[in-house]
């Protein structure tokens, strides 16, 4: 059966039901802003990176003599076309990933919440790495989002067979 996230698919939702839904979003949500990402990159390659922050400047009123946005404007003017091709890239593949994790998820397939655990246990190592060279509150809260998600699926998958398999034939 298909669940569509937001959609009661019979008399009532779960619980747990809710849960899966919203990581459903989460990962639907997640795999817009890297195809965004990559579209922009993509977009990118062939343009002049000083032209085009210029033109951030202009089109957002900012000061460009803060440092912030010096040191964003930098970072800017020496992307080459080749690392944009390969941040498009990259984006593209991990957004079919995480698309590939939110759809079968959304259809309540077992094998989604194995490559769901697979996936997000896997890039954990790389965000650690990333906080400890510099803690944001948006690293936490991504950090903390994927480690609710890996525990309650893990604890999910590991439920006892029969109790799994009741749940779904209740469902």
């Amino acid at each position: 059966m298909l669940c569509i996230p937001g959609k009661m698919n019979g008399p009532a939702t779960k619980p747990k039901d809710r849960l899966i839904t919203l990581i459903v979003w989460f990962k639907f949500f997640k795999g817009a802003m890297l195809i965004a990402v990559a579209l922009g990159a993509h977009h990118l390659m062939n343009k002049d990176m000083a032209d085009f922050a210029d033109h951030l400047v202009d089109a957002f009123r900012v000061d460009p003599n803060n440092r912030h946005i010096e040191a964003l404007l930098v970072k800017l003017q020496f992307l080459s076309a080749k690392q944009l091709k390969e941040l498009s890239i990259g984006s593209f593949f991990y957004a079919a990933v995480v698309l590939t994790e939110g759809v079968g998820l959304a259809l309540r397939k077992h094998w989604a919440e194995y490559f769901t655990i697979l996936v997000t246990a896997s890039f954990l190592p790389l965000e650690i790495l990333e906080l400890a060279r510099r803690v944001t509150p948006i690293k936490i809260v991504v950090m903390a989002i994927n480690l609710a998600i890996l525990g309650y699926l893990i604890a999910r998958v590991f439920k006892r067979p029969g109790q799994l398999a009741a749940q779904q034939r209740a469902s």
